[in-house]
């Protein structure tokens, strides 16, 4: 994605998304929010959406975005799950400093390598210059460990498990897009030693399952669980783990989140150690492990249309928007009342809805307005519905409609709700399926890559090879590398060769392009 692709539409989503002047209403009106379709400018829609969604604004430092209330819900919906279940892990909250001296940064050479020029780095106070330049966090594995070192003496100290909830700061990339690439943004990092490697082990699965959950079960996306290449893994890291989604509509993977045992090389580095029960000198093994705001990203680019945002009704803020539709000699006091009325009751039900009494807006344009935010189930009612003591209910993802007696409307909209997460994720799951496509030679590879699929080929587990297909792949659309190796491995012929380079194939790897 381009720069120019990432950030193109700028003015445009601007003016569409902040209001004033009639230009925009009239343009609302005719149903005209997003000029950009899908399919056919991926790069231009998606940054139309962001803005015109009211998920994000942009700031006047390149790579930097405002995080609207529309997408801060969906984080704290996201965070609030997460929180409850590493705490039943025994898993504690900490806050750590932003700022990251250099000489611990400059320590693990093996890390730094793998971060260095993505660091930003304070060097003036005023208009002085700093004595020692002071680094702001990629990560916190530098900022962390010297204290682990001093707080962990002996086995009663351990397993330390800590996370902290923050933001972080990666600087020097080009193509900027928000949620996926951006300078500045919102993660949690879990940080964890234990005494014996089967438990740093067991842990980074455990955490995996969490990350699946949140793409699966909350933003309704599938994703594969395995593991990363020598050559994408973590930097100074023993292995790596994570979920890979894959978007559809470019071809592309993208990491959803990393899980990594990083072994006991940071321990080494950080002198780490501590006294077993024998009393024995020990040195720790060590996980960490991280998820983005980028998930919000992922959601936007799986689940969105022409009309905007969709968003699964977990991770809605909204859940149901009640929009009244009074006509000229209509009863409106009856229908604004039945409005209140219907989010009342689904409010105490636990749905999170609410009326849109603006009367400054046609109902038509409120369709389309909260159509373009992505709220899964509209409700509507006017003088026919409180007629016949009714609701008209329309689901955002196939703009189907059903008349809801008020009578069983709970018990209808939680079902309905249900059934747009499931098929949300249903949906999604087959067109990612539909990409998948397996391949046992170089020429079946190439074609693949053409297609814009998820590839799944045999693989000698070189990194040579890798290095190689990297290279052979390189042009304008980016080359191809390994996304994961799934953990859910399917049968491997004895005698299968590499599909690149003819030595006998070790496992099953997905390949393809990727952010």
């Amino acid at each position: 994605m381009t720069e120019d692709m990432a950030g193109g539409d700028t003015k445009k989503s601007k003016a569409n998304a902040s209001g004033g002047g009639k230009k925009k209403e009239v343009k609302k009106e005719t149903g005209l929010g997003i000029t950009n379709r899908k399919d056919d400018n991926f790069g231009e829609w998606y940054s139309e959406v962001v803005v015109n969604a009211e998920l994000i604004e942009y700031y006047d430092i390149s790579g930097c975005y405002i995080l609207r209330p529309w997408a801060m819900s969906i984080w704290e919906i996201m965070q609030t799950f997460f929180d409850a279940e590493i705490k039943k892990m025994n898993i504690q909250n900490c806050y750590f400093p932003l700022f990251v001296s250099p000489g611990v940064l400059q320590k693990e050479k093996d890390h730094v390598e793998g971060f260095a020029p993505e660091v930003a780095w304070v060097t003036k106070s005023g208009e002085s210059d700093l004595e020692v330049p002071i680094a702001i966090r990629p990560t916190s594995e530098t900022v962390m460990y010297p204290y682990y070192s001093k707080w962990i003496r002996g086995h009663r100290d351990l397993p330390l498990k800590l996370n902290q909830w923050c933001n972080v700061v990666r600087w020097e990339f080009s193509n900027p897009t928000p949620f996926i690439r951006s300078r500045e943004f919102l993660w949690q990092e879990g940080h964890t030693a234990f005494a014996t490697k089967a438990e740093a082990d067991a842990e980074v699965l455990d955490v995996l399952e969490l990350y699946r959950r949140i793409y699966e079960e909350f933003l309704a996306i599938p994703v594969v669980k395995g593991k990363k290449s020598e050559l994408e893994k973590f930097a100074g890291g023993l292995y790596t783990t994570s979920v890979e989604a894959f978007i559809p509509n470019n071809g592309r993977g993208i990491q959803g989140a990393t899980s990594h045992c990083l072994g006991q090389n940071f321990a080494k580095m950080f002198e780490i150690n501590f006294e077993d029960e024998k009393g024995e000198k020990g040195m720790v093994w060590q996980n960490s492990w991280a998820y983005s705001t980028r998930t919000i990203g992922v959601m936007v680019m799986v689940h969105g249309d022409d009309k905007g945002l969709v968003l699964p009704p977990k991770v809605a803020s909204v859940q149901v928007i009640v929009i009244p539709v009074p006509y000229k000699d209509a009863d409106t006091k009856g229908i604004f009342d039945a409005c209140s009325a219907t989010v009342d009751a689904l409010s105490e039900a636990g749905i999170r809805a609410k009326a849109d009494f603006r009367d400054n807006y046609s109902p038509g344009w409120k369709y389309s307005n909260w159509e373009m935010k992505g709220v899964p189930l509209r409700i509507e009612i006017g003088p026919k519905d409180l007629a016949n003591n009714q609701v008209r209910a329309v689901r955002r993802d196939n703009s189907s409609k059903i008349d809801i007696p008020r009578a069983s409307l709970v018990e209808q909209v939680k079902e309905m709700l249900d059934k747009i997460q499931q098929s949300l994720f249903d949906v999604a799951k087959q067109k990612r399926d539909a990409c998948v496509q397996t391949v046992k030679t170089w020429d079946e590879f190439v074609e693949a890559l053409g297609q814009r699929k998820l590839i799944l080929a045999p693989w000698c587990d070189e990194e040579e090879v890798e290095k190689d297909v990297k290279a052979r792949t390189k042009g304008e659309m980016g080359a191809a590398k390994s996304l994961c190796s799934p953990f859910d491995q399917p049968e491997l012929p004895e005698g299968t060769k590499c599909f690149a380079s003819g030595k006998p194939a070790k496992k099953w790897t997905y390949w393809g392009r990727s952010y």
